[in-house]
């Protein structure tokens, strides 16, 4: 019998299928459009303009980052408004650009810091808008922050405002910095789980967690070291921003107790009393304030005023074409694993094929290459850095500009840079390498599960459920021997030191920017606006655009996140809050993703896990 007739049939469904899922595709588009637009018909009464004389109000939420994740645009459309509850990602370089520009706008006349929904960031992050801000207060315009209470981070930029009030029922929580794990040796014992690791350096503490049931007294002195010396860059500009003594931020237990009790148990009064802050406001008395400030809305019984959300889409720069010369800028944020990664990710192909982009565009000269990862995979570290040696090759110079942290294989794609910035609180550094297998052949045969069998070859054996022969650990020991010593090759080769010097501070020990600025790791303190000025002076340019170089969308891709992103902003609060579930959910999506980062061909990384407390 010919099988003809089940060729063709196999044909025609696999083109129904095609053909639904267009359908499909294109009516869900349709239809979340129109959802959109509902809802946008439903919560917008007028378009956003700006009163004269109106208050910029920085209400970040969410998390401050380089470069944003990519995500599903539905999904970022619920986390992007300015109604939602932390759970979305700010670009630094936005609210930069909105503080540059309210400093500049005759219709705006100060700025309300608005931090009760700011997440974890950086120091270094802060730093920067601080420093903006500092600029904006050049302008004649005052900065003041107002909060119910504040959290280390949201307090240190805080502290750039000229004056900062507290709800009376409120507080200043200042705690200082710690490092603290888990420690699994004595568990991974019980289930007889084995952790074979491979490692070079002192203190490259990564593996510590499997092999060892406390923090090793190396790994303590290097962190305290650490702690220390980015808590001494905190207090200090803190300190100098509110014009009190440093050791009057965190107090021990029994100046905190006679502090408190002076204040009748008040945390809100002792911050007034610790000039912690300047004034108790509630949010009625603050509104009347405001008012007397900047005056009445046109609308409403609140001052005039506009959100950081809604001013961004008023002064957002169209795309420009770029006529100049120009300086390319590169962000390198996040994990370093191999292959194409989306945007937000360093890719080990993906991240390569950018300078790859900016070597052969004619009008880029110079590229600034901005590091925020604590490493990653080795293999995909060296990728990218032979890229940057391609691009140095071309003529075309290569600064690094380093954001909160820029460690192990985030210095190693930097070290080749022609000139590398870091701020004082960049964690950088921490040369060292590390390998790891877990093997479950005695967990497995506890339960009566036994592996046996043949194979050409040792290595041809090798499996999770049978354990490593001694000579293949050896080895597997040798190469990450081989890989610390080009590590440290490398860097002293980029650095112009010695191969004793470079180990010294090596070891897999993990620096501030600052010190690492005295060891030679770096060349300049500074942030990622001197770099691009650094690069086009090396290359040579008196006038120039600069230009972030990245991912380009599919015109679809472009169309649906735009249609999203343009009703984002007026979406009602509710819809883009989570629930506990999907939150606990989301962390432990990110614990396997982190999980399975491990993902180097060869089993090697350049990965610093002392850059995530």
């Amino acid at each position: 019998m010919s099988d003809k007739p089940s060729l063709i049939k196999r044909i025609f469904v696999l083109l129904w299928k095609t053909i639904n899922g267009t359908r499909k595709l294109i009516l869900n588009v349709i239809f979340f459009g129109f959802l959109l637009a509902l809802i946008v018909a439903m919560n917008i009464d007028d378009s956003v303009n700006i009163e004269t004389g109106s208050a910029l109000v920085l209400n970040l939420s969410g998390s401050i980052v380089e470069q944003k994740r990519q995500v599903d645009p539905f999904e970022e459309a619920m986390k992007s408004g300015k109604n939602h509850d932390g759970q979305g990602e700010i670009l630094l370089a936005d609210v930069l650009n909105v503080i540059d520009n309210a400093a500049h706008d005759t219709r705006i006349s100060s700025i309300v810091l608005d931090m009760g929904h700011l997440r974890w960031t950086g120091i270094s992050k802060l730093q920067s808008i601080g420093d903006a801000l500092i600029q904006f207060k050049e302008s004649g315009k005052p900065v003041i922050a107002q909060a119910n209470s504040y959290g280390q981070n949201q307090y240190f930029l805080a502290s750039f405002a000229d004056t900062i009030y507290l709800n009376p029922q409120g507080g200043v929580e200042l705690e200082g910095l710690s490092r603290y794990r888990q420690y699994y040796r004595s568990a991974l014992e019980k289930l007889k789980v084995k952790a074979h690791i491979f490692r070079v350096g002192t203190f490259k503490s990564a593996v510590e967690p499997y092999i060892r049931d406390d923090m090793s007294p190396a790994a303590k002195e290097a962190n305290l070291a650490l702690l220390n010396d980015i808590w001494s860059s905190y207090q200090s500009v803190v300190a100098d921003n509110r014009n009190i003594a440093g050791d009057d931020l965190v107090l021990n237990s029994e100046r905190y107790l006679a502090e408190l009790d002076n204040a009748e148990g008040q945390s809100a009064e002792m911050a007034l009393n610790m000039k912690w802050v300047d004034e108790l406001a509630t949010s009625e008395s603050f509104r009347l304030k405001m008012l007397d400030l900047v005056g009445q809305a046109r609308d409403g019984d609140s001052f005039k005023q506009i959100g950081f959300h809604d001013y961004l889409s008023l002064t957002a720069k169209h795309p420009l074409l770029y006529t100049n010369d120009t300086v390319g800028i590169i962000v390198a944020k996040g994990t370093i694993l191999n292959g194409n990664q989306p945007a937000g990710n360093i890719g080990g192909e993906s991240t390569s094929e950018l300078l790859r982009k900016a070597r052969f565009d004619d009008q880029v000269k110079a590229v600034v290459l901005r590091v925020d990862s604590p490493g990653g995979s080795a293999f995909a570290s060296e990728q990218i850095r032979q890229e940057v040696l391609a691009l140095k090759t071309a003529g075309k110079p290569v600064v690094v500009s380093m954001g909160s942290y820029a460690a192990s294989g985030g210095y190693w794609i930097s070290a080749s840079a022609d000139y590398i910035y870091a701020t004082p609180t960049t964690l950088t550094g921490s040369i060292g390498i590390f390998g790891m297998i877990t093997t479950f052949e005695d967990s497995l045969s506890s339960i009566g599960i036994h592996t046996d069998g043949v194979a050409t070859s040792e290595w041809a054996g090798i499996s999770v459920a049978k354990g490593l022969t001694p000579g293949i650990k050896d080895v597997i020991q040798r190469h990450v021997e081989r890989g610390y010593q080009d590590f440290i090759s490398l860097v002293a080769t980029e650095r112009d030191m010695s191969l004793n010097d470079v180990d010294n501070i090596a070891q897999g020990r993990v620096w501030s920017g600052k010190k690492a600025l005295s060891l030679g790791l770096v060349d300049e303190l500074g942030d990622l606006k001197q770099a691009v000025a650094k690069a086009a002076q090396m290359a040579e340019l008196d006038d120039f655009d600069s230009e972030i170089i990245e991912q380009e969308l599919t015109p679809q891709e472009q169309f649906i996140q735009e249609m999203f992103a343009s009703a984002s902003a007026y979406l009602p609060e509710s819809v883009g809050h989570s629930s506990v579930i999907e939150q606990l959910l989301s962390q432990w999506s990110n614990a396997i993703d982190e999980f399975r980062s491990f993902d180097d061909p060869k089993g090697m990384y350049l990965y610093c896990d002392t850059c995530n407390f």
